[in-house]
């Protein structure tokens, strides 16, 4: 293939998948499966490996990456991000209408859903999304453009006929609840601290160092507001939603201009009443004065504009009478008390259980079996029990059995730790768990391989532990219950591709406690090999970022365990890789941390591309030449910088030597 057939090719495969983006993620009708898309975007990312130089900012496989997110620079916002008066009841929202139409009589509003999530703001040049940042204090956010480049409900080109100068909006970044429920389940199953509600979750999964993290986490995106436009004109908010709709976007849903507090209650009515049925969670209306030119006339206080509010919703709770405490066992022996109830509807869902997390929680609450609870939902999605309201006649707190409930087992409580657990390596609640986690996708990814196949083979005790799975045989998976000659053959193949996971995702898939994919992967990214990790102390391992004593423990005890150490012996016998490749150093180590200048006209891409690409590798881009500039990139013409630089005898670069070192960036990573 040419150049210009794979130039040709490129912009159809780019133009298909924002086509399939935007038919799934913001008209919810998808024209094409699941496995269409994925074959399309693989032969895009094969394309851009052949034709680095072809590679464009705004190309769909930009959107996830294996680099590094900056961590994190500091953006000035143009326009403050101010954040909104909370009113709490609706004669408060009277009195906000009634003093916007003393002054405009014929003032109309916006009242629009109050997305529970994290505001950012984007801005596109040339039609190019370029950068985005949070909210951070109102005037100063942080760049977390790669990250949101993940979001594949954020265009990165308008859809615009005539190219817009500038154009700046803002959004807010939410978690479905959907996506929520399974993160949280999942951090559950890894004993690690899960999210309280969706919101958090939004915010920590932007923030996150790693992008590809950011893009596992499925977040969304509504666009709300306009911020700045060169090259357009508006009169209304409303003009400006239907604007930005046309311009690609994933737009706030279900707003509408209302005349007065009348029409606008009956919005807040039916938002409120609707808003359980959400896949998304709100937290309340914001009621915003539609003109444009009647904003500037109320302004703003340092905090807040004086021409909108946000009517807030007030939690929902319910009473019911506690029957039970079930004891659940975890993948790491984690014994989990679940309160079951009366049911009660919540947040528009029948409630029966709820998590009671640990014996301090019940002993603090007082809970007793027989005991009028008060229960509401965290975040309108988890249930949790916020106390006792009386107890029954002669109840006594509930107390965990001293017994693992599954094998019978003495049940420990580590020193330091609240949790009580089972330390039975056999428990066969623990196997089952833990051969499903190491099955799981953020794990060894075997797909085919879920809860009820490790049920059935367990039951004709093909497997102990997640080692025999590599020597399972096609006869053994064809006795199992629903399995052919060809889902056989499939599953069979998933476990042999399994085989080339990185040793960061064989670290994750042994259920360390504490021990998730981000610090799985900072693990490797210290040791490379599970040789050089097996032969560290808890010292050496501590001295990683953000580990402590108590993970470094855990990774040390867990690595010297004998039946673990079992495991990793037969796992290597088996041909899993147990190397690791760290990025940093095979594709960011000339970038990270240094300070580039460009200079001259570029003839493979625009200054404003070869900045972000720069930056997306950790370096930075200034537009002066000093002593601190470790390289000057001289393109065509190139004038008073190259010259400068040469006096102060900073490295030059070529730009056949740069785009020489971003084409080995892209064909490391796979780009």
């Amino acid at each position: 293939m040419t150049k210009e057939q794979a130039k040709q090719r490129i912009q159809e495969l780019s133009a298909l998948l924002e086509q399939y983006n935007s038919e799934y993620y913001m008209q919810d009708n998808p024209s094409v499966e699941d496995y269409v898309y994925d074959e399309t975007m693989q032969e895009l990312k094969r394309l851009e490996s052949e034709f680095p130089e072809l590679i464009s900012p705004s190309s769909p496989t930009q959107r996830v990456g294996g680099m590094v997110s900056n961590q994190f620079s500091k953006v000035a916002h143009t326009v403050q991000m101010q954040s909104l008066q909370d009113v709490f009841d609706f004669e408060q929202v009277e009195n906000f209408v009634a003093k916007c139409q003393d002054i405009f009589p014929e003032a109309e509003f916006s009242v629009e859903p109050k997305i529970d999530g994290l505001s950012v703001s984007l801005e596109y040049q040339n039609n190019q999304f370029v950068l985005g940042s949070t909210r951070g204090d109102g005037f100063t956010g942080e760049d977390v453009t790669a990250n949101l480049k993940t979001i594949r409900s954020i265009p990165l080109t308008l859809n615009c006929p005539e190219n817009l100068p500038l154009l700046e909006v803002r959004g807010e970044v939410f978690m479905p609840r959907e996506q929520f429920l399974k993160l949280v389940a999942r951090q559950e199953e890894n004993q690690e601290q899960p999210f309280k509600n969706p919101r958090n979750a939004a915010a920590g999964s932007l923030r996150q160092k790693y992008s590809e993290i950011t893009a596992e986490r499925k977040l969304d995106i509504f666009v709300f507001n306009l911020q700045r436009c060169e090259g357009k004109t508006f009169s209304s908010h409303g003009e400006t939603l239907e604007f930005l709709k046309e311009m690609g976007f994933h737009m706030i849903p279900e707003w509408k201009i209302c005349r007065n507090a009348e029409e606008i209650q009956q919005v807040i009515d039916r938002i409120g009443n609707s808003r359980q049925n959400l896949p998304y969670d709100i937290d309340g209306v914001v009621i915003k004065i539609n003109s444009l030119e009647q904003r500037t006339v109320f302004g703003t206080t340092s905090k807040t504009p004086k021409w909108a509010i946000a009517y807030k919703f007030p939690p929902e709770e319910k009473e019911s009478i506690l029957r039970e405490i079930e004891i659940t066992v975890g993948r790491t022996g984690a014994l989990t008390p679940v309160a079951v109830f009366d049911t009660i509807t919540l947040a528009g869902t029948s409630v029966s259980r709820a998590i009671l997390h640990n014996q301090d929680f019940i002993t603090e609450k007082h809970i007793c079996i027989g005991d009028k609870i008060l229960v509401r939902k965290a975040g309108d999605i988890i249930p949790e029990v916020l106390r006792s309201v009386s107890h029954a006649e002669n109840a006594e707190v509930y107390h965990l059995p001293e017994n693992c409930p599954v094998c019978g087992a003495k049940a420990v409580r580590d020193e330091g730790e609240s949790v009580l657990r089972c330390p039975n390596i056999a428990c066969p609640a623990k196997l089952h768990r833990q051969l499903v986690h190491f099955a799981s996708r953020e794990a060894m990814n075997i797909d085919g391989l879920g809860e009820a196949t490790v049920t059935a083979l367990l039951e004709q005790n093909f497997i102990q532990n997640p080692a025999d799975l590599y020597f399972l045989t096609k006869e053994q998976v064809l006795n199992l219950k629903g399995f052919k000659e060809k889902s056989a053959e499939n599953l069979l193949h998933a476990i042999e591709n399994s085989k080339t996971a990185p040793l960061d995702r064989v670290i994750f898939a042994l259920g360390i406690r504490n021990i998730g994919q981000k610090a799985s992967k900072l693990l490797c990214e210290k040791f490379l090999t599970l040789e050089n990790l097996e032969n560290a102390n808890e010292e050496d391992i501590s001295e990683i970022e953000n580990f402590g004593e108590v993970m470094a423990k855990n990774v040390y005890t867990a690595l010297h365990d004998e039946s673990v150490q079992n495991i990793l012996k037969r796992l290597k016998e088996a041909g899993l890789t147990m190397q690791y490749t760290k990025q940093e150093i095979s594709e960011n180590a000339f970038f990270q941390g240094k300070t580039f200048v460009l200079t001259g006209t570029l003839s493979g891409m625009k200054r404003n591309e070869a900045k972000q690409r720069i930056e997306a590798l950790g370096g930075k881009v200034s537009g002066s030449v000093s002593k601190k500039t470790d390289y000057v990139i001289a393109g065509e013409d190139a004038g008073s910088k190259l010259t400068k630089a040469q006096t102060l005898d900073v490295k030059i670069l070529t730009e056949e030597e740069f785009l020489e070192k971003l084409s080995s960036y892209n064909s490391i990573s796979g780009k």
